[in-house]
């Protein structure tokens, strides 16, 4: 169903770790660690100033990607995966785009169900890999039959 979309990737997107933005992200959460929030916390620590909780990138702009087209409902979260090669700075630009990394199915009870692998990437301004973020989204049989319909 997406096989002929995997490798397929959105235009890189230019974000900023919003000072703001990654306290009310904390606060959401629940996460009171004074790193993401607290600048004399943030210069105290081994990084020299404050950083964004892991989960952070998920409020960024990955663009779109040409051509996938997804359902607008009936679509199940069905993993997400972060990975860091160093933690997101506040007030750091960095540069977000998504890709098609995978679409395998399975034969389950309940139908086929396809899953689609979407990884989020986010760069610094030299293209050097800080973070990323895969997700996998399930299609079941349901939403699979209305989409050929």
């Amino acid at each position: 169903m997406y096989q002929h979309d995997i490798g397929k990737r959105s235009a890189k997107v230019k974000n900023t770790v919003e000072h703001g933005a990654v306290k009310k992200f904390a606060e959401a959460i629940g996460d009171p660690n004074p790193i993401y929030w607290d600048e004399e916390t943030g210069k105290r620590s081994r990084y020299g100033r404050n950083i964004a909780p892991p989960t952070f990138p998920r409020v960024f702009d990955y663009g779109v990607i040409e051509g996938l087209k997804l359902p607008a409902k009936g679509l199940i979260h069905g993993e997400q995966r972060f990975h860091y090669e160093r933690p997101l700075f506040v007030g750091e630009e960095l540069y977000c785009y998504a890709e098609v990394k995978d679409y395998y199915e399975k034969q389950s009870s309940m139908g086929l169900l396809g899953f689609l692998v979407i990884a989020n990437n986010g760069e610094d301004a030299d293209g050097n890999l800080i973070f990323t973020s895969t997700s996998t989204i399930i299609i079941n049989e349901a939403v699979r039959k209305a989409m050929s319909v």
